[in-house]
């Protein structure tokens, strides 16, 4: 969840680090600081809350160096404050760290009885503590560090450099994401590719357990043993000009706006317009003789795959079973054998979406992942990914990369449905045609921009808001009460609208805004006697329907958009997109700091 940047070279490193803690303050952050080797020294600079507070620090007392390395800490231990911030440093080694280090208060007895003295509350500081207490006892910086990576438990990556070292700095992950790039005599660390994006676009990944001695000529990887081991130079299609604002107000803003070309693009790379078919890349097994599906993530990624199971039942006829991977990698359930695991994960890195692919793989499942990171963790420890082309999400809130999970959901139901028999050629094209007309459709959403504001407006002013859907409506209306909670801070809760009546309905009065999606279709008549239901008891309604939908609702709902009608099986990928807008205007009237929402982290690393 934390950024790490490291640079080793011939240029100031401040700067760069600087920077590059600039492109990774998506993943969001409390604290920031960074560290140099000046003289042959350890010096830090270090600052509670935003990357401005260490920039008006820096400015004060500048930071020299050619070797140094760079934190944005989401605190776990240890409030967000100035002494708790990374980089940690004894007067021999300096460190951040990027997860949890589990048996830290017993490395921290340990080292309190031979006399070290702790200065913080966290548990990252116990690292640079053990690597201190192996130097003093004569071990250099490689062999100190080794000596420490086998008494860690728990989740991290690393970045450490040395007093007395200025050409020497030293990672180390496991469980938690780290990358070395490539450059012209000077190398860097950096928690993903977007980090060093400006810097180099040859880069290298770290498999879990591994540990790097970083040098400017050059990278020497070390698997958990110690064993020399090599690793392969990718060159990424990452550039900086892609993260951008490119005039938008927030990055929020700018991805929103990009809906329409990412779902084109999605389905683009799996769909034949010619032939109106789905093409899936060459799978290590069978679609049609998948006994069962498994499917798991976090977050808005699980509420895409809530949609998916309606798509994959009701379309392809598979059987489908879906639990959050918190929960799923601790539960032990019993998998049909040449089961299908899916996954779904944004970042590729999503620490409970990791355990529960490990967990199901060992247990003789398939693995199919969608992600939006095509050289992560687990599209390494995946048979097949299927990507989604949302290119790069800054925002913490996700909102592009959702709709992109939905259109490759779409496709592989349509597979699946195809090679199980349930879908005729005829009904394949059909639904496909359905998908091309998409973005189109998406791009129409916008301009319901004012009826949306107007609609923020009701909510902004609310403390409690209940959101309603049915069918694979409910996961959307899941997905757009999430998205109130991150950017805006009001309490949301979404329901399946059949269930209001057994216990929600008892919250309802005229101080609480009930937004419901309720496009036309097989569940519009079910669904309207629910809001029926609220309006009687006091309820202010406020809709998403389409055109076909709004002219009944227009005398119930005090507010209601009509979106683009469109079939109930693209439904749920048009809907997405004007529930987020409607988190992103109320969170402008709040004026939070949409980008990045108190307590949040992008990529969530650790349990």
């Amino acid at each position: 969840m934390c950024g790490i940047v490291g640079v080793v070279g011939g240029r100031d490193a401040t700067p760069i680090i600087f920077d590059a803690l600039r492109r990774l303050e998506y993943r969001g952050y409390d604290s920031a600081g960074i560290a140099t080797l000046v003289d042959g020294r350890i010096e830090r600079r270090r600052a509670a809350g935003k990357l401005d507070n260490l920039a008006a620090l820096l400015a004060r007392e500048p930071l020299a160096g050619v070797t140094g390395i760079g934190h944005t800490r989401w605190a776990t231990h240890g409030a967000p404050t100035e002494n708790n911030a990374h980089p940690h440093a004894t007067a021999r080694v300096s460190i951040v760290h990027n997860g949890i280090i589990e048996n830290f208060e017993e490395l921290r007895r340990e080292l309190e009885q031979a006399g070290h003295v702790f200065v913080t509350e966290t548990d990252s500081e116990t690292v640079a503590q053990l690597v201190d207490f192996h130097m003093a006892r004569g071990l250099p910086p490689r062999e100190a560090a080794f000596a420490t990576l086998r008494r860690l438990e728990g989740a991290y990556a690393l970045a450490m450099i040395f007093a007395g070292h200025d050409n020497l700095m030293i990672g180390a992950r496991h469980g938690a994401p780290l990358v070395v790039g490539y450059g012209e005599n000077e190398m860097f660390l950096g928690s993903d590719s977007l980090a060093l994006a400006p810097l180099t676009r040859r880069i290298a990944y770290l498999d879990d357990g591994d540990w790097v001695v970083v040098t400017p000529e050059g990278a020497e990887f070390f698997d958990a043993s110690g064993e020399r081991v090599e690793r392969a130079v990718r060159v990424t299609a990452l550039i900086a000009g892609s993260v951008g604002k490119d005039g938008y107000r927030h990055y929020m803003e700018k991805e929103l706006h990009e809906h329409p070309v990412v779902i084109g693009q999605t389905l683009q790379r799996l769909i034949d317009p010619a032939t109106r078919r789905v093409m899936m890349p060459d799978l290590p097994f069978d679609l049609a003789s998948l006994p069962r599906a498994v499917v798991t993530a976090c977050g808005s990624a699980f509420y895409a795959g809530l949609v998916g199971r309606y798509w994959l039942e009701a379309v392809a006829g598979l059987p489908v079973d879906i639990d959050v991977a918190s929960e799923l990698r601790y539960r032990d359930p019993p998998l049909t054998p040449g089961g299908l695991g899916l996954l779904i994960s944004q970042s590729g890195e999503t620490a409970d979406t990791l355990a529960a692919l490990r967990g199901m793989r060992a247990r003789g499942q398939h693995i199919l992942s969608v992600l939006n990171v095509e050289q992560s963790t687990m599209a390494r420890e995946s048979d097949i990914v299927l990507g989604t082309v949302a290119g790069p999400e800054i925002s913490v809130a996700s909102t592009k990369a959702f709709t992109a999970q939905l259109s490759v959901l779409a496709c592989l139901t349509i597979a699946i449905g195809r090679a199980r028999g349930t879908l005729s050629e005829a009904r394949e094209q059909d639904l496909v045609t359905e998908l091309l007309d998409l973005p189109s459709r998406a791009n129409e959403v916008f301009d319901q921009g004012p009826a949306i504001r107007e609609m923020a407006a009701v909510v902004a002013r609310a403390r409690d808001v209940l959101y309603l859907g049915r069918g694979s409506s409910f996961p959307v209306a899941m997905e757009g009460a999430l998205k109130l909670k991150e950017v805006s801070y009001i309490h949301a809760e979404a329901y399946a609208a059949g269930e209001m009546k057994h216990g929600p309905i008892s919250l309802i009065d005229n101080t609480v805004p009930i937004v419901a999606t309720l496009p036309s279709g097989r569940l519009f008549e079910k669904t309207l006697s629910n809001l029926q239901e609220a309006r009687a008891r006091g309820g202010r309604l406020l809709v998403f329907t389409d055109t076909k939908g709004a002219p009944r609702l227009r005398d119930l709902a005090e507010i209601v958009v009509a979106l683009p009608t469109v079939s109930e099986f693209t439904a749920p990928v048009l809907q997405t997109i004007p529930v987020q807008m409607l988190a992103y205007e109320v969170a402008l009237l709040k004026g939070t700091d949409v980008d990045q929402p108190r307590n949040l982290a992008k990529s969530v690393t650790v349990e």
